[in-house]
Formats: C-alpha cells, structure tokens, sequence
C-alpha cells in the first residue's frame, strides 16, 4: 500500500504546489522559504529536539513544553517545524533566535529524505493530530524517538483511517510512543494498530496554559486606552461564513445593549481585508487594531488585523466566543480565554477538541449555542447577569487547575529518551 500511497503523493505534487503558489497570491508569507517544502534549504543541524506545531493554535499549546524543554536541556538545540506561515510568525514572535525553525516538507519521499539529511533530530515531538507516514517511517528507520504529544483521533477522522488502515497500522508500528488526551483517543489508536505497551494517556498539555507575564494588566491598559468604559464581548478564530453570523448577532445585541463593542478576531490574516470590508458593508463603525487609535462612541466594532494579540484582547474582554464552531471547522481553543476567567461561548461544531468541548459543557463552564440566535440569547444573558458570568469563568478555571498535570506525565516518557530521568 505503500507504493500506491506515495503514487499518489507525487501525482498530487503539480496541483498542492498550485495550491500553494495561489495562496501566496493573497498572503506573500506563503512564499517564504518555499523550497523547504519540497525538500530544499533546510538549516544544517547536527543534533536537535525537534517539535512540530501545525499552526498557531499548536504553537500556542506547546509553549509550555518548548520552555522547559529550553530550560532543562540548555544544551540541546530546539528546533521547531509549522505548516501554516502564521505558525512561523508566531514561533519568531514568541522565542525569537533562541529556536530555530523550518516548515515541514511535503509527503514526497525525496522531500523527507532530504529534510532527514539536514536535520539530525535526537527525539522528535509531533504535536496532537499529526499521522504521516513517510515523516514517521523516516524516522522509525533512523532509530529517532517519535512521540505523539496530547494525540488525538476524533470518531469522524476513525472511518477514514481506516480506509488506509495496513498503512496507518505500519506507520504506528516505528516505535512510537502515544500520549493519547484521553482514553477514548488512546482506544482509538490502538484500533489503528498502535502499541499497547507504548500508548499511554497523558492528558492534554493545552491544560498546562501559560499566561504571558502581567498579561491581565495589560488588558486592562488596554481597554482603558482603546475601549473605555464600555461592555465588551469578543468573537476570537473566526472564519469565513461565520463573521456575518457574528456581526448579525451584534447587531441584534445593540437593540439591548446599545453601547457594546465587538471585538472581531479572524483566524487568517489574508482574510482580514475581507472582514473589514464586510463589517463595513455591514453598516457598523468599525476600527482596526492596526490604526492606533481609540475607539469613539459610535463605534461598535474593533477589528484585531494583527497576529498574537488574542490573548491580550481576551484580557480586556467581558465574554468570550470562540469560533471556528458556528461553521464546521471543528472549532478552536476553549482553554485560552478560560485561563484568563472569562465566561467562554461556543458553537455545536466543536469535533476538533470534543472532549474538552463537552467538559467544560458538562461542568457549566462553557456554553454552546447551536446558531446565531442562541448566541444573541446567551450573550445578552451574560451581560444582563454579571454574577452568572463570572460562575462561568470560576467554574473554567476550576476545571483547568484540576487537568493540569500533562506536561510533568509526557515528561517521564520523554527525558529518558534524552538521557535524563525525571526528579
């Protein structure tokens, strides 16, 4: 099966190189260090902890990995691979030259063989869904450790794998080593074929959230500069289909609350022309982050056109929608706004993370709406009920404290790999 996948992979190489050059068309990003893609201009390293992160949203959730990683192997090399120009952006913004970084190539064989050439990693840490299997099988023949890190199959991606499953169930077999979120990830994988005795549940490192240093602080500097006294709710990961969704509901929440502002966060930045045109055909005030200037009375939307800011305008927030989940996109980090206390807001299309998705439903520390109008109903009855709010954000930070813990557990499988046990 092998063959015909890698067939596959190289007939597929003229129309995903297409792909790509037509991205960049909109956002000049998708160009930089394009050959990496294809196997060429990686940095030459002789020894590395390498992680990969896909996008933003992975780079996020591994911070707090890559940082002890940083401070209890000083001497190690880090190197940090993403898919998505947004996720180098942020690796640089965040750790700047003390890591080094590198898109991951594509599945072409030559491409990997190439990027193993250059890149010499001691241990690899592949970030949560991640399952390809000439990447893996080039490690697994170089002897490289391979750890799966907060690893997750969600039910609907299941049938699929299983289309491949003699190719999936080789790819599993390379030695490596599951820190499956949950048991019923871990169940999954092993029905793909994975090792009993090296599939554990770990939980999800996401819990092990990092605030950034005086980051509340700094919210309330900045609603104070930018928002005023004014209730404030924010639609954060946004995608296309679902800002006009969001901007409906806002204009719906006015009737009641005529002084609300909107913060309006889009996922991808190559789309933040379009949703600032939309929000203006959409008849509202709106200002950009990038404008530098406070918010008037009449305004009634800011829109964040700037890239790592989410955390900073969840902390000059009142209530949180997390989107990517009013459309299916399976939805985007509940665990953010939740750390900072806020009373979380989602939609029903939340498959990418389910299980947290329905904890924190379960736990009433989150509230899904099924469409627009419940998110009018919801949000109109958080900021009509302040107590009830503020339960809601106690009841997410209560639910963090007690999943934290995954970090220190995907430690004790991973120093011994490094030649250090844990304490």
């Amino acid at each position: 099966m092998r063959f015909f996948y890698n067939l596959l992979i190289y007939i597929l190489l003229i129309p995903y190189g297409s792909y790509w050059l037509f991205r960049a068309i909109g956002n000049r990003t998708y160009l930089h260090n394009l050959g990496q893609r294809f196997g060429l201009g990686f940095p030459k390293i002789d020894s590395c902890i390498w992680i990969h992160a896909v996008s933003v949203g992975e780079v996020q959730a591994a911070q707090p990995l890559i940082r002890v990683l940083m401070s209890r192997f000083p001497e190690r090399q880090l190197l940090i691979t993403t898919v998505t120009p947004t996720g180098a952006a942020r690796v640089k913004t965040v750790f700047g030259d003390d890591v080094l970084h590198s898109y991951i190539p594509f599945e072409f064989p030559n491409a990997v063989r190439n990027f193993f050439k250059s890149v010499n990693p001691d241990v690899a840490l592949i970030m949560e869904t991640e399952i390809w299997p000439n990447l893996y099988r080039g490690c697994g023949i170089r002897d490289i450790p391979l750890i799966l890190v907060s690893a997750r199959i969600s039910p609907r991606s299941v049938p699929g794998y299983r289309k491949l499953l003699p190719l999936i169930r080789e790819t599993l077999s390379h030695g490596i080593i599951i820190a499956a979120q949950s048991q019923s990830d871990a169940d999954r994988f092993l029905a793909l074929g994975a090792s009993a005795v090296r599939t554990w549940v770990t939980g999800n490192i996401k819990f092990d959230v990092e605030l950034p240093p005086g980051i509340r602080e700094q919210g309330v500097a900045l609603r104070k500069e930018m928002i005023g006294d004014r209730p404030v709710w924010i639609a954060a990961s946004t995608h296309d289909g679902e800002e006009l969704q969001v901007l409906e509901a806002h204009r719906a929440l006015l009737d009641r609350f005529p002084d609300l502002l909107l913060v309006l966060v889009p996922r991808h930045p190559e789309r933040f022309g379009d949703v600032r045109e939309l929000v203006r055909k959409s008849g509202f005030d709106v200002v950009s982050r990038t404008e530098k200037r406070a918010c008037e009375a009449s305004t009634s939307v800011l829109l964040v056109d700037t890239m790592g800011e989410v955390p900073l305008f969840y902390a000059a927030s009142d209530i949180a929608f997390v989107g990517g989940s009013l459309v299916p996109i399976g939805g985007h980090n509940l665990l953010e706004p939740a750390s900072q206390g806020l009373p979380v807001v989602t939609g029903p299309h939340v498959f990418n993370a389910q299980d947290i998705a329905d904890m924190f439903v379960d736990l009433e520390a989150c509230r899904k709406v099924d469409d627009k109008q419940e998110l009018v109903e919801t949000i109109a009855e958080l900021l009509a009920d302040p107590d009830k709010a503020a339960e809601l954000g106690r009841n997410g930070l209560e639910l963090l404290e007690r999943n934290r813990g995954a970090l220190q557990r995907l430690l004790v499988l991973l120093e011994p790999l490094l030649g250090r046990q844990t304490p």
